[in-house]
């Protein structure tokens, strides 16, 4: 299905060619370099890049717009869109959820921005159907921010990196590599867009192939993908831990413009002949099958059909994995084995993965006359915007699945982090949305509970649920594989968004709530550093939701100090203890330090920060008393840009080697970053053991950063 090419290749006549030489005139060919070089103020190697768009969601923004407000920001200089997706239920903690939608509100009208109200659409959709545009650029606060698909570069980072490009600032990074990946073939008759994306990620995910790398999507085979399937796969490319993608365009995506009321977006984007790539991916979309990403990974993928020939085999192995999770063990898997087949007690079709129309309405055709059983089985569909809603109460759609007994919910991302459809203890859930990492669907180790998830394209969920809830591939199932033509109607949107792009009322206030808090002062770094391990990490790796839990404890985001008791809860419940008593702690008198000596906390661990963008797995560490992080390597760009922009430095170690309650002294710390050092001698005073760190290169403002103490204090001068 999938083929790796692990050096460089030109893009000729339409088809790969491997390189036997690096061009570099033919690197500038490529869609990515044009639309970066497009956006970039800087040199062609270190980038300064200025976004045409940002966005977040109610998560996010009440601090993006706190850090902007105490940086200096009068008003949006860009269009900046605020929607309302992951805390729209309003379930947890009283009034504060919907006190953070009433802030946003107020600050798009005080600053000039965009708002959309809970459930009138998941953030990527909204996106799509109403801001992106072909050659574009866009920043979100949400890590599966992919739009490429539509012929938009978009990328998904921390706060921070929004609220520079609301100071005016630039996103620094070095030019990245671009790999093509290169789509052949036609998909089968039951493939859906979330088994290519599995084959894919299953293939590059471990290994880190396109890591930190541009994905672009190139060849014939993209023709025969509809808009709707191109997007389930671009979405998903997130979880292959690349930076970003792009997609060439064609008149399906001018078609889908035009149907959106904005023909003027569409633009024809097509690589140069001779494009050079450094690397490459082949996909074979005649040879995908449906897959199942069984827990806690979307690489941890399979063809269903090889699943469903050794399921107890492989779900023995998740059961192990799960174990590890809980202190008297208990997680059992394997006991929805019933008769060589695989009973699961629910299937989700959700958020920008899966709620989007033609998923739905394809499912609809597969479950057919076919109700769902009156057992324990459920089945939940939330299409991801008002207008697809529409679409499909206005063709029929939403009716039949009520009929057979699936509930049809409203735009939420609830399903994706652990704030919708909590399945029973031992239960397993499969799910059409992004992420299928621990706790993900809401359970809590902690409290003796656990559940899972298995990714699933909508089809063959729908298979499942046509089955009884037995794991089905939808190749195996009989369906009429056309449906009626969706019609997009944005009066919802002309309804109800708030558009006041470019329309600043400066003199209106922002509206707080009680749990809306300022960040608490960061002090600036002094010469020499004094870290104390209060956190020793052993996992392969270490996901932003290990560091800072979702669910409900999104509805704490906008509270710095509340929010970070929550900090790693579920991988070390003493952290924020042994944290708090750090910060508490005087430099201990026998080691004699200078004293201009800064004494913080220091999480070391193996490589973390895969998953969701989120800035708080940085910021709740910070607000601790947090200085730096120690790793063999950092899972993604988006989690060192964070511990960076709030002031911890991400140093390298070789091997993690560390005890809770060591003392790492670092001198001349603050001359050596000034100076661009890569290396730090420091010692382990308690053992008397000398350690060397290391630093992967910073940007100049990076450094300046770090200095100050986080990016307020830096804005601050």
């Amino acid at each position: 299905m999938v083929k790796l090419i692990k050096k460089g290749v030109y893009y000729i006549d339409g088809k790969l060619v491997k390189a036997n030489e690096v061009n570099e005139s033919a690197k500038k060919k490529t869609l990515a370099y044009k639309i970066l070089s497009s956006h970039n103020t800087g040199d062609d190697k270190k980038l300064k890049i200025k976004f045409d768009e940002i966005v977040s969601h109610d998560i996010t923004y009440v601090g993006i717009i706190q850090t902007a407000k105490a940086s200096g920001l009068k008003e949006f200089p860009i269009p900046y869109t605020l929607t309302n997706c992951h805390n729209s239920l309003c379930a947890v903690g009283g009034t504060i959820n919907e006190d953070d939608h009433v802030f946003g509100l107020s600050a798009a009208v005080k600053y000039g921005g965009s708002f959309v109200p809970p459930h009138i659409a998941v953030i990527h959709q909204y996106e799509r159907e109403a801001r992106a545009f072909a050659g574009g650029m866009i920043l979100g606060s949400d890590s599966h921010t992919r739009y490429g698909a539509l012929g938009t570069m978009a990328i998904g980072e921390g706060g921070p990196e929004l609220v520079k490009q609301l100071l005016e600032k630039t996103y620094d990074i070095d030019m990245p590599e671009v790999v093509a990946v290169y789509l052949k073939g036609k998909v089968r008759k039951g493939v859906g867009p979330h088994d290519v994306a599995l084959a894919l990620i299953k293939e590059v995910f471990k290994s880190g192939f396109v890591k930190n790398k541009v994905l672009e999507f190139i060849g014939g085979g993209i023709t025969g993908l509809s808009i709707d399937f191109r997007n389930g796969i671009d979405v998903m490319t997130t979880e292959t831990t690349c930076l970003s993608s792009i997609w060439e365009t064609d008149d399906k995506v001018k078609e889908y413009y035009a149907e959106h009321g904005r023909p003027e977006a569409y633009k024809e984007l097509k690589a140069e002949n001779g494009a050079y790539y450094d690397k490459a991916v082949v996909i074979n979309l005649s040879k995908v099958e449906p897959m199942i990403a069984l827990p806690f990974h979307p690489s941890n993928a399979y063809t269903i059909r090889d699943f469903l020939s050794r399921p107890y085999e492989l779900l023995k192995k998740a059961e192990e994995e799960g174990n590890k999770l809980l202190k008297d063990g208990g997680f059992n898997l394997t006991d929805n084995i019933v008769d060589g087949k695989v009973y699961v007690n629910q299937g989700v079709i959700a958020g920008c993965a899966g709620g989007m129309y033609e998923n739905i309405a394809l499912a609809t055709e597969i479950i057919g006359d076919t109700p769902l059983t009156n057992g324990e089985f459920s089945l939940s569909v939330y299409p991801s915007s008002q207008p697809v809603y529409k679409g499909l109460v206005d063709n029929g759609y939403i009716s039949k699945l009520l009929e057979k007994g699936a509930v049809i919910k409203t735009a939420f991302c609830g399903p994706c982090f652990g704030a919708g459809d909590t399945p029973k203890n031992n239960g397993l859930s499969i799910r059409h949305t992004t992420r299928n990492f621990e706790n993900r669907e809401g359970s809590k180790p902690g409290n003796g509970q656990l559940s899972a998830v298995a990714l699933m394209d909508a089809k063959s969920i729908a298979a499942t649920a046509k089955n009884g809830g037995f794991i089905t591939s939808a190749m195996d199932v009989e369906y009429k594989n056309r449906i009626k033509k969706y019609k997009y109607d944005n009066a919802i949107y002309n309804a109800r968004v708030y558009n006041g792009t470019k329309k600043a009322e400066t003199n209106k206030d922002l509206v707080y709530g009680p749990n809306i808090a300022d960040w608490p002062k960061m002090e600036e770094l002094k010469d020499n550093l004094l870290l104390k391990v209060v956190s020793v990490l052993q996992d392969k790796v270490t996901t932003t939701d290990e560091l800072i839990p979702s669910g409900e404890t999104s509805s704490f985001r906008s509270n710095p100090l509340k929010l970070a008791e929550f900090a790693l809860s579920r991988k070390d419940p003493n952290y924020v203890q042994r944290a708090k008593d750090t910060q508490k702690e005087e430099i201990p008198a026998k080691f004699n330090l200078p004293k201009e000596t800064t004494f913080g906390s220091v999480v070391c661990s193996i490589k973390p920060g895969d998953g969701s963008a989120r800035e708080q797995a940085a910021s709740c560490q910070r607000v601790l008393g947090g200085v730096a992080n120690i790793c063999v390597e950092y899972a993604t760009k988006r989690y060192r840009s964070n511990l960076i922009n709030w002031g911890m430095i991400p140093f390298l170690v070789d091997k993690n080697n560390f005890e809770v309650d060591d003392y790492i002294f670092v001198p001349n710390v603050k001359e050596l970053l000034k100076s661009g050092a890569l290396e730090f001698k420091a010692k382990i005073l308690n053992k008397n053991k000398d350690i060397v760190l290391r630093i992967d290169p910073l940007t100049d403002a990076e450094k300046d950063i770090i200095l100050k103490g986080c990016l307020i204090n830096y804005y601050k001068g």
